[in-house]
């Protein structure tokens, strides 16, 4: 029992190591090598380690998951980790998979790696759904998949037994797709500006003679440069905030409604050109655009939070201006920030035309755009909300969304309060007194928004109970107390 244990561990760290250094005949030597090492020895660990005890502790630690089965599927051991990815039940193996691997590995003598896409079986009323009339997502949580990619090693360690290691590789593999993507759309982005360039140039050359024509395809010319220099400048935009995830070292005290003012001042042209009215709240009173006409009122509520403040503006303004760019003329935004406890929350929302379910997973990512034709009417360049998720996420905060399609979406920032003052005191610490405060206003962590359209947020209150997500639900219920 103790060799079969000791040849377990060896090989198993064999496969762990070989797995990425070399190849096939390497592994069958290093397996045929320590077989024969083990024939004369009863502990590499020592005389006074337990080989079992040793033997434990080294599998758990290691980052793939480890099973011993005879060929038939039925299992002597497991690790933790075999469990949680679901390929071992009741004592038998439950992944046809791995099954398919170790059979091979019998079949060819040797050791056999595959890598597979295996389904998750979800138990009954787990298994992860949208509702089809919108549904909430919050950025840094994993999003649902129905299928697992894994890496699996299985070869022969006794006359009737193998191990069997396994390796999610499933986020290795997004991230490898999202690099490919990123290349492919940064080449057809920047190519379709620059090709159209060249195209209206050589019109012009041929028109010469035109002054009209001249006149219009210079206008076209234009219009495609300014969407190539916006790319640009997305583009360093998007560098900035991931790689200030990294330095973080010029975080000083914001004032919120500061950065909220200046974020809808930046767009208020766009705004005012399609009739559109954007309203600031602070825990679910209307305050003034400018903080001039806010201390003549007499209005000094206010939150500071301690991060970057150039970040932030960033985030804030840019879901500012897509809600602008994705409005219907005549409607109204609310840009409210409301103070909950050690959270201050700072929530957009539109009466646009929102984002599908089946979207909503995805508007993060670079360059994704949900209608690619209606973006590119309206200038958008499918990298701002990317940009917004780096910032927020670089100033340690967290962004979710609620949408549903016809009626509008809602973007909320939640960040760590530094300090908090209501609309009738001075400014306190942002734990102990903010707690207070907000439980007074009877605003959650995303509420304050009574200067956005009311009904669509009556709307979102309800539809988030019935979407069963628990984050937009409670946010919904506080905007609803607001």
């Amino acid at each position: 029992m103790i060799v079969a244990a000791v040849a377990l561990l060896l090989v198993a760290v064999g496969l762990w190591l070989g797995g990425y250094r070399t190849g096939r005949m390497l592994e069958e030597e290093r397996s045929r090598d320590l077989m024969r090492r083990i024939e004369g020895e009863s502990s590499l660990f020592g005389d006074d380690v337990p080989v079992r005890e040793a033997e434990r502790g080294l599998i758990e630690v290691m980052p793939s998951a480890v099973v011993v089965a005879d060929i038939h599927g039925m299992v002597r051991y497991y690790s933790p980790g075999a469990r949680q990815l679901g390929v071992v039940q009741g004592g038998w193996l439950s992944s046809r998979e791995v099954e398919d691997v170790i059979m091979q590995s019998a079949e060819d003598g040797e050791i056999c790696q595959r890598e597979v896409d295996m389904p998750i079986n979800y138990p009954a009323g787990v298994r992860p759904r949208a509702a089809a009339s919108g549904r909430g997502l919050t950025v840094g949580d994993k999003l649902p998949s129905d299928t697992l990619h894994l890496r699996i090693r299985a070869g022969q360690i006794t006359e009737t037994l193998y191990a069997v290691l396994i390796e999610d590789v499933s986020e290795q593999r997004r991230f490898e797709a999202m690099r490919r993507d990123f290349v492919t759309n940064v080449s057809h982005e920047l190519k379709t500006p620059a090709g159209a360039i060249s195209l209206l140039a050589e019109t012009i050359t041929d028109a010469a003679d035109d002054p009209q024509m001249v006149r219009y395809f210079s206008g076209r010319i234009s219009k495609e440069s300014e969407r190539l220099t916006e790319m640009v400048k997305r583009l360093i935009d998007l560098q900035k905030a991931q790689s200030n995830q990294a330095l973080n070292l010029s975080a000083t005290n914001v004032s919120v409604l500061k950065v909220v003012r200046e974020a809808v001042q930046e767009n208020a042209v766009q705004a005012q050109a399609k009739h559109i009215d954007v309203n600031i709240s602070f825990n679910g009173d209307q305050v003034a655009p400018t903080a001039a006409e806010a201390a003549a009122l007499g209005q000094r509520g206010d939150a500071t939070v301690f991060l970057d403040e150039e970040a932030l503006t960033t985030a804030v303004k840019n879901l500012v201006e897509n809600a602008v760019r994705y409005s219907p003329e005549h409607t109204t935004i609310g840009v409210g920030v409301s103070v909950n406890g050690a959270k201050v929350a700072i929530r957009v929302v539109d009466q646009g035309i929102g984002i599908p379910a089946d979207s909503l997973d995805r508007i993060f990512e670079r360059f994704y755009r949900v209608d690619p034709a209606r973006s590119r009417a309206t200038g958008g360049t499918g990298l701002g909300l990317s940009i917004v998720k780096h910032c927020v996420q670089e100033c340690g905060g967290t962004i979710s969304v609620w949408s549903r399609e016809g009626e509008g979406s809602t973007f909320t920032i939640e960040l760590p309060v530094s300090t908090y003052a209501d609309s009738g005191n001075g400014a306190v610490s942002g734990s102990g007194a903010a707690a207070g405060s907000g439980a007074a206003a009877g605003s959650g962590s995303a509420s304050g928004n009574d200067a956005s359209p009311k009904p669509a947020q009556a709307k979102e209150s309800g539809e988030a109970k019935e979407t069963g997500d628990s984050k937009e639900s409670d946010h919904a219920d506080d905007s609803a107390e607001s």
